[in-house]
């Protein structure tokens, strides 16, 4: 029996990736017949076929599926492996692939590449901005070294670390008719056209949980994917939201906006930093940690 090689594995991941062996070839820097020789290699090696040629493209098998995500899992733990090694002690040098939700992204990275520029200036940071399921699954396939977003998150085999909560307020436009010094309610969602961003946003469900979705009447989040329009049309008079306090400087301001603090126990998120079990790189995330409660507080 053959042994199964880091090699193929590589090129059988980026076949998934690309599912087409021309760009696969191509992102592995190699010709298109020596990326297939390695593919039937490992199948023969697997004795199972991995990948469906048909006319319509490339598909993955049942077993290529599976084997799919276990060689994405091992990339990823020869990726940490490599990483402790060339790391060794040092802190916070060579590169660092962060992944932040469009929640958190504009209202904390500023402040907190400040603290890089000015404690870790040589530090390669490369940032990857989008929803919580496909920063989950690149941090998995070994894509991202770490995450800023909601936690806990469910199903997701990774470490997390809380770094402060963030409360739910209502907003409402200017006019709408309310007494002074009133605290939101949930009640208060219910019969109101109800603007929330799109779905696979965290955000979203974590309103929607808090409000009891079978309890509203009219939700309406088409084509919304960041706060700054969601709050905009509230200002406008096309709804209510809920918004995040880290967001209310940039969002809220200015924008004819009357925002309202919940009754107790008040909804709220709690943001924090997700990273595989297996990374080698625990140190640089607390660190990374410490320097965005610094970047808050200053």
């Amino acid at each position: 029996m053959n042994p199964v090689t880091l090699k193929q594995l590589r090129y059988f991941d980026a076949v998934v990736k690309h599912l087409h062996f021309g760009r696969a070839a191509e992102s592995c820097c190699v010709t298109q017949p020596a990326l297939s020789m390695q593919i039937q290699e490992l199948e023969s090696a697997l004795n199972t076929m991995l990948i469906e040629r048909a006319r319509s493209g490339l598909k993955l098998t049942v077993a290529g599926e599976e084997v799919a995500q276990r060689a994405a899992r091992v990339l990823a733990d020869v990726d940490d492996l490599v990483s402790r090694c060339v790391h060794g002690q040092a802190l916070m040098t060579g590169s660092l692939r962060l992944g932040v939700i469009p929640s958190v992204a504009p209202y904390v990275l500023p402040a907190l590449l400040e603290q890089l520029k000015l404690h870790y200036p040589a530090l390669q940071l490369h940032v990857r901005e989008t929803q919580t399921k496909p920063l989950l699954d690149e941090l998995a396939e070994g894509k991202l070294d770490v995450l800023l977003l909601a936690v806990p998150v469910t199903g997701a085999d990774c470490a997390t670390l809380a770094l402060f909560d963030d409360p739910f307020l209502l907003a409402v436009p200017a006019g709408y008719p309310l007494p002074a010094q009133v605290r939101a309610t949930r009640e208060m969602v219910i019969g109101e056209r109800l603007l929330l961003l799109e779905e696979g946003h965290c955000l979203r469900d974590q309103a929607l949980a808090y409000c009891d979705f079978r309890q509203v009447n009219a939700v309406d989040t088409f084509g919304v994917s960041t706060l700054a329009t969601v709050a905009g049309m509230v200002a406008a008079g096309h709804g209510i939201t809920l918004l995040p306090s880290i967001c209310l400087d940039a969002e809220a301001t200015g924008r004819g906006l009357r925002v309202m603090r919940f009754v107790e126990p008040e909804p709220f998120r709690t943001i924090g930093l997700a990273w595989r079990m297996t990374s080698p790189r625990v140190a640089d995330f607390r660190e990374l940690g410490r320097l965005l409660m610094m970047g808050r507080a200053g």
